[in-house]
């Protein structure tokens, strides 16, 4: 009896189909992944700098009446009548720089970084299909670019609350929503904006199957990410621009309109799909034939 029969007849002496034993190990692996990620004071660290950034935007505009039409980010003058818009104005603070950066630290370190602890060969014999592990790696960047989203807004709204006054939102539309319209448009906020970042963090998975030098791959996916955001800003290149995963970044104004304008999810959507498609099979390509030493 070959080996794969030999596991059938165990499975199915269980009671179990053969697949099913696969997905508790499948679980298992995200489940050391998410707990590794976010043990790492690293991870805590760039996290309580995120959220540094709404608080140092609010207090700015606090005790220097910063807030004055025409000047600075988007939504700032709007924060000393309503202290909604701070998580607003720190979002499109941290989209272009600081987002970006914490997420190609963990794209980055993803491959590299347990190839250089040693770990990676240990890891693929535990056992887990190299596929199971670049997906479950993958997630973990993912469940990251949530937090990191979830941590701008949340401490936005915090000291927002805490320094300024609290009214009913009013959108770019004109209209005016309650709190309940204020949550909803929020979460749809954190989706699109952790969305706005799977392309870079395929990127970033992509290069850190090249090197076993995390260092390296977080650089050239930091790198890559400004790149973008230049290339974007040249109207020489404007026929680039709808191809470029940062192009729809601050997309997300569209979201504060009444009624909400779907046009950009949409399209942020299929953008950074493709960009998970295209990079995620450079990586599979990669860490599927690539000799495993470390």
């Amino acid at each position: 009896m070959s080996r794969a029969e030999g596991g059938g007849a165990v499975s199915a002496r269980r009671g179990l189909a053969p697949g099913d034993e696969e997905r508790p190990r499948a679980f298992a692996l995200l489940g050391s992944q998410l707990a590794v990620l976010f043990r790492r004071r690293r991870t805590w660290a760039m996290l309580g700098a995120l959220a540094l950034v709404p608080v140092l935007i609010a207090v700015a505009v606090r005790v220097t009446d910063a807030g004055t039409p025409g000047d600075g980010p988007a939504f700032l003058s709007s924060i000393a009548d309503n202290g909604l818009f701070v998580a607003f104005t720190a979002l499109s603070v941290s989209v272009p720089l600081f987002l970006p950066l914490t997420l190609s630290v963990v794209a980055g370190d993803t491959i590299a970084g347990e190839a250089s602890l040693g770990t990676l060969r240990y890891l693929l014999i535990a056992p887990a299909s190299r596929v199971r592990v670049l997906a479950v790696t993958y997630a973990g960047v993912v469940a990251f670019a949530l937090a990191a989203t979830l941590a701008v807004v949340l401490a936005g709204v915090g000291i927002g609350a805490v320094l300024f006054p609290i009214r009913d939102v009013t959108l770019l539309s004109g209209d005016t929503v309650d709190a309940g319209g204020f949550v909803l448009r929020t979460l749809l906020l954190v989706g699109y904006t952790s969305l706005s970042l799977l392309g870079l963090g395929a990127i970033g998975l992509f290069a850190s199957t090249l090197t076993t030098v995390p260092v390296g791959a977080m650089a050239a996916t930091v790198v890559l990410a400004a790149a973008g955001q230049i290339a974007d800003a040249l109207p020489q290149l404007a026929w680039l621009h709808p191809w470029l995963f940062s192009h729809y970044w601050l997309g997300f104004g569209d979201l504060l309109r009444e009624p909400i304008a779907w046009g950009s999810y949409a399209s942020d959507a299929l953008l950074q799909l493709a960009y998970v498609a295209v990079f995620g099979a450079l990586a599979y390509g990669r860490f599927t034939t690539k000799d495993v030493l470390s």
